[in-house]
């Protein structure tokens, strides 16, 4: 049972070690309400956090307070407008920001800079930078309106920022922005986490909500990838999407179309939703992207890593010939590799002979099956072949011969294999021979 259990750890721990590899010394711009701070689960995210920052990830965090000052303004009975889902800001309604903005800026002051004994945050070490790193201005008349000191983002201080950063240090912001004139305006949090993670240059940028990510449909299935037209078609649908991911997805497409690699809108239910949505390939929330993260595209000598570890388990199996890395690196120029999100999860190679070809050494991370990676690899490998005028198509297999049969190939007998082929069948693994028409 130990054994078991740690055969699994070391196959998650090296399947996250691309993404431990990408994140260090890179910027994340996380973002999460007020709700979030006053939840029993924010001192787990506390560690998580912790974890993140250990491993030299940037940390910008953005804390919201709006549950707080509306609870503050109910005690004092104070009557509360919105315009377009904005407060309207008033002298009172400023005051309960202020006063909610700065308990809560202190009490996660005080949780990051916890140092417990056999806790996650043992020997923890983050010092924690605030200030007035956000530049606002009145959003002013809406609907003829004035919102009073509800404001919007004018500039953020990357430089002020950075240093802070590049001090090792964890920069907290919270939802009040100051004037050159020394007014302070209350902002929206996903304002401030959006503009903070263009003007730095994010990695990521990432909203914890209520809900596990972009969920919609009748099943209520999450959208575990979202390219920024996708999620534009989504949001100009009716009632698509509501509650906190129509605040925060039109956000997150902004910051990708502005430069932010990745924007994440994950669970702040789930206990270690930011580790598993960072360091997993599936991830369990939202992620929106500006171009689709699948790329399908010749190898290169630098995949060959990447391509050995996708076959060896099935070599071990037998359900593909054994090939070492010597061989590889000569035979590399034949493959096609299917990178996903920077990592590659299915290979698939093409082997000419006198009016024939051979597709070989197709694999797909067991994560990627049943979603049509194969299917893209297998045109790869036809497109090419047709591309050098071959006719025919063959390949040997062992145990998946129902898949190629389903996408056109037909059984065949050794000998239509290619003269130099029946040379090398193996008779002692029996393979299948399958050709197809192009």
């Amino acid at each position: 049972m130990a054994l078991a259990v740690s055969a699994d750890f070391v196959k998650w721990f090296r399947s996250a070690t691309p993404y431990i590899h990408a994140f260090g010394g890179r910027t994340f711009v996380i973002a999460f309400g007020g709700e979030v701070v006053a939840d029993e689960r924010f001192l787990a995210l506390i560690h998580d956090l912790n974890l993140l920052a250990s491993l030299g990830v940037r940390l910008v965090l953005v804390h919201g307070a709006r549950p707080q000052i509306e609870a503050r303004l109910r005690e004092l009975k104070h009557h509360v407008r919105y315009v377009r889902g904005l407060r309207i800001t008033d002298d009172v309604a400023l005051s309960c920001a202020k006063e909610a903005s700065g308990r809560m800026r202190v009490e996660i002051e005080a949780l990051l800079s916890m140092g417990l004994p056999n806790s996650p945050m043992a020997g923890s070490d983050i010092r924690v930078a605030s200030g007035n790193f956000v530049t606002a201005k009145p959003l002013g008349i809406v609907e003829g309106v004035d919102l009073l000191h509800t404001g919007e983002v004018r500039k953020i201080d990357v430089q002020g920022i950075c240093d802070r950063l590049d001090h090792n240090e964890l920069v907290l912001l919270s939802p009040l922005g100051y004037s050159p004139t020394g007014e302070i305006f209350n902002l929206a949090l996903e304002d401030i986490a959006m503009s903070a993670a263009v003007a730095l240059g994010a990695e990521k940028l990432i909203f914890l909500m209520d809900t596990p990510g972009v969920v919609t449909g009748k099943r209520a299935e999450l959208k575990h990838e979202l390219t920024c037209s996708q999620a534009d078609k989504l949001l100009a649908r009716l009632g698509a999407v509501t509650g906190d991911v129509a605040l925060y997805l039109p956000r997150a497409v902004s910051a990708c179309r502005a430069g932010v690699k990745r924007a994440h809108l994950l669970s702040r239910h789930a206990d270690g939703a930011l580790l598993l949505e960072l360091f997993t390939r599936r991830g369990v929330g939202t992620m929106v992207t500006q171009d689709p993260l699948e790329k399908l595209r010749p190898a290169r000598i630098e995949d060959i890593g990447g391509v050995l570890r996708l076959l060896e388990p099935l070599e071990a199996e037998g359900t593909l010939v054994k090939r070492g890395r010597d061989l590889l690196e000569m035979e590399i120029e034949r493959f096609f590799v299917l990178e996903h999100d920077r990592v590659i999860v299915g290979c698939a190679a093409l082997y000419q002979y006198d009016g024939m070809a051979e597709l070989a050494g197709l694999a797909v991370h067991p994560d990627h099956r049943r979603v049509g990676a194969g299917e893209r690899l297998l045109q790869a490998i036809e497109a090419r072949a047709k591309l050098r005028k071959v006719k025919r198509l063959f390949v040997l297999t062992t145990r998946t011969a129902h898949w190629f049969i389903e996408r056109g190939f037909q059984p065949a007998p050794v000998s239509a294999l290619p003269h130099r082929k029946q040379g090398l069948y193996n008779y002692q693994r029996r393979s299948q021979v399958l050709v197809k028409r192009l």
